[in-house]
């Protein structure tokens, strides 16, 4: 009996002193940890109080010296905490544990050495396991912290130069914007000179474009970082958005001024017709540079010039003639007359149509097209007779003419077979010489006309006297009769020839 109870009481010292000199460690590891997580959980928090960042580029140098000494203490920390973690992991792989739900009692004053063992090792493994995903979290954010300032650092350097290259260029394109002289005090003959020196400087001031949209993408890009622009860097690049818009705008604006005054006032343009009225009518021109009249008194428009309403209405007085033939005569003097046509020769003519403009008759003219060609006509007149001409009204009720006969519509566009026709037909030539110069318009290259040829032509020359309101008393405008007589005895071939 004796002998048992001395064997019991032996092995009850013997557990005794395994589970004090389990617990020693124990209570000797737990406070260190919890201190350790304690103060990881304050670094995370302080890490984070690091963001976001302003986005001014001393600010964020301050906050890149703060996080170097943020790290150099976090990394002072690092030996003393990899020693506890490493006893901790010693202990534990000393006293293994399973791995099982944690019951309450087991930690009980009654609950038995070996139950509470395990939960000692299991609380000093959780313990462990936190400390150790703390202490990896803050040391990769430290690290991720470190690259983004430096990260923020360059674009905040980059953003300041762009913005600073983008001021300079913007001052500079400024500076020459302050040259400018008014639209109004430019001499007319210099506006090209000023169009090809304001398209030069648009192309200069490209690059401004680029600079400025790299401002604005590393802005976006601090943005997407969470980085806020300071106040300055703000208004800075604000400044110089607004500034290119306005430079833009400007340019822009003063082109299309330039433009327009080269061609309302240019050498290509109508303003000097503008003469051909007095007061009160005035010379417009619609969208599709057709000239219209204003009558400021009486608040009227119309498409014929004031000198043609007169004649027309002159003409008129020339119905009472009986004879078609005579009144349609008549009627062409008249018109003749009034344009000046009447001093015009043929030879004259020919050199006039001899350009580019009118080599082919099949070509389609515009506006600008016929006033050109009228221009050149009526001034070459004038020095080869020595007439004083009025140029500007000759052009003008020529081109009205012209737009009444073939451009009744107004289109805008009249063929160049259908100017040299309306033209020729009131030139100073015989009728052979006008006829003989108008077939030639339409031959082929072997001097002979088909039908369809030959149709154009009289088509053409039908909408005169279609004009004069004398078109029944030469078949009506359908021409098709007199095309087939032309060829009624024509048999080896379908083109005639004109005999000289």
């Amino acid at each position: 009996m004796n002998i048992c109870w001395n064997e019991i009481k032996k092995r009850s010292h013997s557990l005794r002193a395994r589970l004090e000199a389990f617990s020693d460690p124990t209570l000797k590891l737990q406070p260190p940890l919890q201190e350790i997580i304690d103060w990881l959980g304050q670094k995370d928090e302080d890490l984070s109080a690091q963001l976001p960042l302003r986005g001014d580029f001393s600010m964020v140098e301050q906050a890149k010296d703060k996080h170097l000494l943020f790290m150099e203490e976090v990394k002072s920390r690092g030996p003393y905490i990899y020693s506890v973690l490493e006893s901790a992991q010693a202990f534990l792989t000393q006293h293994p544990f399973q791995e099982i739900e944690e019951d309450a009692s087991a930690l009980a004053k009654d609950a038995s050495p070996k139950s509470r063992s395990q939960s000692l090792s299991r609380l000093l493994w959780k313990q462990a396991s936190v400390a150790s995903e703390l202490w990896d979290r803050l040391t990769a954010r430290c690290l991720d912290q470190h690259r983004h300032l430096e990260r923020t650092i360059e674009q905040l350097r980059d953003l300041g130069v762009s913005i600073k290259e983008a001021t300079d260029a913007l001052n500079q394109a400024e500076s020459v914007q302050t040259t400018w002289e008014p639209i109004g005090d430019l001499f007319i003959d210099s506006l090209p000179e000023h169009i090809q020196a304001t398209k030069l400087f648009k192309e200069e001031i490209t690059p401004i474009k680029d600079t400025i949209k790299m401002a604005n993408d590393l802005a976006h890009q601090l943005a997407l970082s969470d980085v806020h622009l300071s106040i300055e860097n703000a208004r800075e690049l604000e400044q110089i958005n607004s500034r290119w818009k306005q430079i833009q705008t400007s340019v822009t604006e003063r082109l299309r001024q330039l433009q327009d005054a080269h061609r309302d006032f240019g050498p290509e343009s109508q303003h000097f017709l503008s003469s051909s009225v007095q007061v009160p009518w005035e010379r417009a021109i619609s969208p599709n540079k057709v000239p219209y009249y204003i009558n400021h008194q009486a608040q009227t428009t119309c498409w014929d010039h004031p000198k043609m309403t007169e004649l027309y209405q002159a003409l008129g007085d020339l119905n009472n003639i009986k004879f078609s033939a005579y009144r349609t005569a008549m009627k062409l003097r008249r018109v003749q007359k009034a344009l000046r046509l009447d001093l015009v020769t043929l030879p004259l003519l020919s050199q006039i149509f001899s350009s580019d403009t009118l080599q082919s008759s099949d070509r389609s003219l515009d506006i600008l097209d016929v006033i050109r060609c009228l221009s050149s006509l009526y001034e070459r007149l004038e020095e080869e007779r020595g007439l004083l001409v009025n140029v500007p009204l000759c052009v003008d009720l020529a081109l009205n003419w012209l737009l009444n006969v073939f451009d009744g519509a107004r289109v805008g566009r009249i063929r160049a077979l259908s100017f040299k026709a309306g033209i020729v037909c009131l030139c100073d030539c015989d009728v052979k010489g006008k006829l003989q110069y108008l077939f030639s318009q339409v031959a082929g290259p072997e001097g002979t006309c088909d039908q369809r040829q030959l149709g154009l032509l009289l088509q053409e020359a039908i909408q005169i006297p279609r004009q004069l309101g004398e078109v029944a008393a030469f078949g009506g405008s359908n021409v098709e009769p007199s095309v087939r007589s032309c060829f009624r005895f024509v048999s080896a071939s379908s083109n005639v020839l004109m005999i000289k």
